[in-house]
């Protein structure tokens, strides 16, 4: 086998023939460099979620005073890592800490949000990590039956602020209730994560105590903010003691209606004994830690 002579094959040789090549003097021959690849450059998308409350609950002086909307990043790797960081978890503030993290705007605090508003967010972050589609097993109402269920986070609704013709809404954007058997004049305000934590604690407290839980009287506790005028946390105290069941579930209910939300009520259908019925759709760990 022979081998072309590269001289030739590339026409690179001088031949006699060819005239000769007029010599350049004085001039330089700049190369111009091979262009480096542009760095590397990775951006997370982010999406605008839609505040139940539309931001009318929050004073003049907060970030998202009148703003329906706060705008979040997706989730990532690094997201993860938070949600599955077992000292957050143990703490009890690894959603809070993940919230936090994805939230763009760095002066709105996860403690300062509504709990309606946290839950929206809590829900669209989900979406942005796992998808829509959210498999959990829970307890049949009928059969008692541990089933598998899905849902569909989509479905969820926003449920808008409703004051009753008998609440009156104040200037610093509290309620006032009058208890229908007493005839108190009882102003509540909407709670905070911040309030959130406060109960978990006091929850756990109880617990590790052995004491009797009273989450419903402790949040009354939290959204009391005065009785017939009086701001005195021992008078709250004193009248929550003594209220009488009728009342604490008027003022509950009168809670849940002035409180912005999110509808996570969806149809339940056992597959074991066909039981339907509209549930609502449980935190459990399958949520941000699914299998």
């Amino acid at each position: 086998m022979s081998i072309r002579n590269n001289e030739d094959r590339l026409g690179a040789k001088k031949r006699s023939s060819d005239p000769p090549i007029p010599a350049i003097e004085n001039q330089t021959i700049e190369s111009t460099p091979d262009p480096s690849p542009p760095p590397l450059s990775f951006s997370t998308p982010t999406e605008m979620v839609d505040l139940p409350s539309e931001g009318l609950f929050y004073p003049p002086n907060h970030p998202l005073h009148k703003q329906e909307t706060v705008e979040i990043r997706y989730m990532t790797a690094k997201d993860e890592d938070i949600l599955t960081s077992k000292s957050l978890l143990k703490k009890g503030v690894a959603i809070d800490r993940f919230l936090q993290n994805i939230i763009m705007d760095k002066r709105v605090r996860v403690e300062d949000l509504l709990t309606g508003d946290k839950n929206a967010l809590i829900v669209a972050a989900r979406i942005t990590g796992y998808g829509a589609n959210y498999e959990t097993k829970l307890n049949c109402p009928s059969c008692g039956e541990h089933v598998q269920s899905s849902f569909d986070l989509e479905d969820a609704a926003h449920i808008q602020c409703a004051v009753p013709d008998d609440v009156d809404r104040t200037q610093k954007g509290t309620f006032i209730a009058v208890t229908p058997q007493s005839k108190v004049q009882v102003e509540l305000r909407l709670l905070t994560g911040a309030d959130e934590k406060k109960l978990a604690k006091a929850v756990a407290f109880k617990k590790k105590k052995n004491l009797p839980e009273s989450s419903l009287s402790d949040q009354l506790r939290l959204a009391i903010v005065s009785v017939n005028g009086d701001g005195d946390p021992q008078m709250i105290n004193l009248f929550i003691g003594s209220l009488a069941a009728r009342e604490a579930r008027y003022l509950r209910e009168i809670y849940a209606k002035l409180m912005p939300n999110i509808d996570m009520k969806q149809d339940f259908i056992c597959n074991t004994c066909g039981y339907e019925q509209e549930l609502e759709v449980p935190f459990t760990s399958d949520f941000f830690w699914p299998k």
